[in-house]
């Protein structure tokens, strides 16, 4: 990546991306924030500048700067993306850790974040916004909608399907084949080995609605 990034976002996200990017010698350019007690403060030798919507910092875009959103929630993530795209015409860039394995025969969508050791197989296809977590597996032919969040160590068998906006806890083992809504939310440490309705919450093993 030629040009320096700016980070939306200077939470957890935010330091987990950050880190991503330092690990492959991105420039960082700033973070930003909205709880202004972080700003005039640095993350990792990195500044806090200002607020996530800041035009004179934002005017960067583009041909100077990219960004990626690292906010904590998925509307925030899926908000700020869509001023980025309206305002500024730019789009959200993939912060993938160093030691991540994402083949390059996977589909991968905008703005995404890869942690160390996680690994998207080859015919997995992964929209855009979402978070894999260290160490998650997501297997061949899976298919991970918007906004997701896969947490630290997850494994998603060959062919699951996991909807917009859900939630897939650190540990969670789905086996292949398994289909997981829109906004569901599977446990920590859970074995999903049916489909899992939208918006529905299961933890178990075998998991089962909570």
């Amino acid at each position: 990546m030629e040009n320096p990034v700016i980070i939306l976002g200077a939470q957890a996200v935010g330091t987990a991306a950050l880190d991503a990017f330092l690990s492959n010698d991105v420039v960082v350019y700033c973070i930003l924030d909205d709880d202004p007690k972080l700003h005039s403060t640095e993350l990792l030798d990195v500044p806090v500048m200002g607020n996530t919507d800041d035009g004179e910092l934002l005017k960067l875009l583009g041909k100077k700067c990219e960004v990626f959103v690292a906010t904590e929630d998925a509307a925030s993530r899926r908000s700020l993306t869509k001023m980025l795209r309206d305002e500024y015409e730019v789009v959200p860039v993939n912060s993938i850790h160093q030691r991540a394995s994402v083949s390059v025969h996977a589909e991968i969508g905008h703005g995404n974040y890869f942690g160390p050791n996680a690994v998207v197989a080859a015919t997995s296809k992964l929209g855009e916004g979402i978070l894999v977590g260290p160490n998650a597996v997501i297997e061949g032919q899976a298919t991970v909608g918007d906004y997701a969040q896969i947490g630290s160590g997850a494994q998603l068998g060959v062919g699951v399907s996991i909807g917009a906006g859900a939630f897939i806890g650190p540990g969670a083992v789905l086996v292949a084949g398994v289909k997981v809504g829109d906004k569901a939310r599977v446990g920590a440490g859970s074995v999903v080995v049916a489909d899992v309705a939208a918006g529905q919450t299961v933890f178990g093993n075998p998991a089962v609605k909570v």
